[in-house]
């Protein structure tokens, strides 16, 4: 399944489906964490793409560690290695995003919003320093949200920005740039 489908490699097929969804996630991840009036629209994409796009990455970096182990069994030459670095940074840096993209999801959707704040609120040591309720300060689960905010707009501008040197790295391999 990673070395090759119906007899062509099956690297060069696999990334398309990274160099498509990886950004994709990163477009929208982003666009869901600064964007209120879109969530609605965009929320269940969002969370497809969290599930896919970490897939898709790790399917083209195990279809091209097969790819490098059979066709450069005596060593490789280093823009191969370095486009291999690149490939795995590029996955866990997408395995990141869609793993925080899934808190973002969590922590704007509601699911966290409200109820973190009461489950915090019940432990004993969170009541003895839970702001009361005209104190102005910020509730944990605004922390929560806003952290995730954070969290998925770095990884976002991350991720994009290492499947493009991914892909152009690639891309100068097969077709002679350097």
């Amino acid at each position: 399944m990673f070395s090759d489908i119906l007899g062509i490699p099956a690297h060069p097929l696999w990334v398309h489906g990274a160099v498509v969804m990886v950004p994709l996630l990163a477009l929208f991840a982003a666009v869901y964490a600064v964007v209120p009036r879109w969530r609605a629209k965009v929320g269940w994409l969002v969370a497809g793409l969290a599930v896919i796009a970490p897939l898709a990455a790790l399917a083209a970096k195990l279809s091209g560690d097969k790819l490098l182990a059979a066709r450069y069994a005596a060593g490789p030459p280093e823009a191969i290695l370095n486009h291999r670095t690149l490939g795995t940074t590029t996955f866990w840096l997408t395995l990141a995003l869609g793993l925080a993209t899934g808190l973002l999801l969590m922590a704007i959707g509601g699911r966290l919003s409200s109820s973190t704040d009461r489950a915090l609120t019940e432990l004993p040591a969170a009541r003895a320093s839970a702001p009361s309720g005209g104190s102005g300060k910020p509730s944990r689960a605004k922390w929560l949200r806003t952290g995730s905010q954070v969290l998925v707009l770095i990884l976002a501008a991350l991720t994009a920005f290492y499947v493009a040197r991914t892909g152009d790295s690639g891309a100068a391999n097969v077709w002679g740039r350097s």
